[in-house]
């Protein structure tokens, strides 16, 4: 491995900073609707079949991908197998497009720590968010017209997450992630504590633990379980890869990443405990079952909580800023991970500086991120790009992973297997080998072809097919040219 790359200072600087990457938006608002919609208790169950059979395994192929070759995807993936450098910079590109959007979302996030303070958004949180914050009202089309008060919080969010990469891997990525990671554990147990003392918080977790056994017979809910593990681990597009790089030579694989599976389930696992037991109270004063607002994504966190905020009196305001705290720091970790991957690429690959990288790649990123997502259509485009490069971009690039190495260069995977045995007290065997090469496989390809066959015949929603053939398959098809041309540059 390179001397001049830089290292974690620890192995625990590594795991907090993986778990910063894993434990996003998505552990807080989009886990405990997933598994209420898939059988409420008894989804547990599939989910952790997931993460065992799946999710870890495809993230030990991560650590081991990158560890070996202490490399960003596109060095990794070459090292391994012809054509894999433009894998590689495919997945560096799926990150970049994610980086887009996801400041907008934290954007969204940050403000409202600010809204909960006398609860800005009044009687209508709806019309609020949509309205008066978004002013999606105001878009009679296509345009780009911006809303002042969101450029500005976009614009600080950019600023704060290159301050962040300029100090580099251990005084940017890990230090960062050694004041946010206990932070978010601070406010996140408080806020589900602060949940379970609310009235109907038992009915909101029966809502939530009651097995639907009927369920487990549905095979859509076992897709939805292994979809959502892959999505929730950060794996398959890069981020782990890059993480994995920056290990010592000889780092316990297999215990890290078991340490990190587990603490992303676990955070999950209480995210929807709080969760639910802050929809139990909203079901509770609004004389209504829990499953007539139940709600996930950007609906639960932007409307129903502030509907429950406003609820809650006395303890409104410091409920509301542990809820959008939660979110926001949650967030700033996994952005900086997403950034991270494209920026370990470029000094891969041209032999920036650390300083160059972070300026072209995240000044860029920052300066389109800013022009479409401070506008009047910013929700539209977050959710066409989000629904295409998560389902296609990071399904795609991890199939196509996983085929190249268990299927077309079955050596690549018996190398991968033996490094990671060499320095790892818990060893891979042929139960790995057969997970990701039979039920990782099928899976992703099952979910990459019944969302291809869909967008295909139905397209997404009910959006203009101008808008997702030019946001949606355009950053698909952004990702693949891009890929192929960098692939073909020469490394200097």
């Amino acid at each position: 491995m390179s001397g001049t790359r830089e290292n974690w200072t620890s192995r625990s600087g590594f795991i907090i900073a993986a778990v910063g990457s894993a434990v996003g938006l998505g552990n807080i608002w989009r886990f405990p609707y997933v598994a209420y919609e898939n059988g409420g208790g008894a989804f547990l169950i599939p989910y952790l079949l997931a993460l065992i059979t799946a999710g870890l395994p495809l993230l030990f192929l991560d650590y081991a991908t990158g560890h070996r070759s202490s490399g960003s995807p596109p060095k990794a993936y070459r090292a391994l197998f012809k054509g894999g450098e433009t894998l590689g910079w495919w997945q560096v590109c799926v990150c970049i497009i994610i980086g887009l959007y996801y400041a907008s979302v934290l954007t969204w996030a940050g403000s409202y720590v600010y809204f909960s303070i006398g609860q800005a958004w009044g009687s209508d949180p709806e019309s609020f968010f949509f309205n008066t914050y978004l002013q999606t009202s105001k878009a009679t089309g296509f345009d780009l017209q911006f809303v002042s008060h969101l450029f500005w919080p976009i614009v600080g969010i950019w600023a704060l997450t290159l301050i962040i990469l300029f100090g580099g891997v251990k005084k940017g990525v890990e230090l960062s992630n050694k004041i946010f990671m206990p932070l978010l554990f601070v406010l996140f147990t408080i806020l589900v504590v602060q949940s379970l003392r609310l009235p109907g918080a038992a009915e909101g977790l029966n809502a939530f633990f009651t097995p639907n056994w009927s369920a487990m017979m549905d095979y859509k809910v076992w897709l939805a379980a292994y979809g959502h593990t892959f999505f929730s681990l950060s794996v398959g597009f890069g981020i782990m890869v890059t993480y994995a790089s920056y290990l010592k030579p000889k780092t316990n694989l297999t215990g890290s990443g078991l340490i990190v599976g587990f603490a992303n389930a676990s955070t999950e696992i209480l995210a929807g405990i709080g969760i639910f037991a802050a929809l139990g109270f909203m079901a509770h004063a609004a004389g209504k079952e829990v499953q007539d607002v139940v709600s996930g994504g950007i609906g639960l966190a932007f409307i129903a909580f502030p509907k429950i905020i406003s609820s809650l009196g006395a303890g409104a305001d410091l409920f509301g800023l542990l809820f959008f705290s939660s979110l926001f720091v949650a967030g700033i970790s996994s952005m900086v991970s997403i950034l991270e991957v494209p920026i370990a690429a470029m000094q891969d690959k041209l032999k920036w500086s650390r300083k160059k990288a972070v300026t072209i790649i995240g000044g860029g990123s920052a300066l389109v991120s800013v022009i479409l997502f401070s506008s009047v259509n910013a929700i539209k485009l977050v959710d066409i790009v989000d629904h295409f490069i998560n389902n296609i971009g990071i399904v795609g690039g991890a199939l196509v992973s996983i085929l190249c190495i268990t299927w077309f260069k079955r050596s690549a995977l018996i190398e991968l297997r033996d490094h990671v045995n060499r320095i790892s007290t818990i060893q891979l065997g042929k139960g790995w080998a057969f997970t990701l090469t039979v039920i990782t496989s099928l899976v992703l390809l099952t979910t990459l072809s019944m969302t291809l066959f869909n967008l295909v015949k139905n397209g997404y929603d009910t959006y203009s097919m101008s808008l997702q053939g030019l946001f949606g398959w355009g950053s698909v098809i952004f990702c693949a040219v891009v890929a192929i041309v960098l692939s073909k540059v020469k490394d200097r």
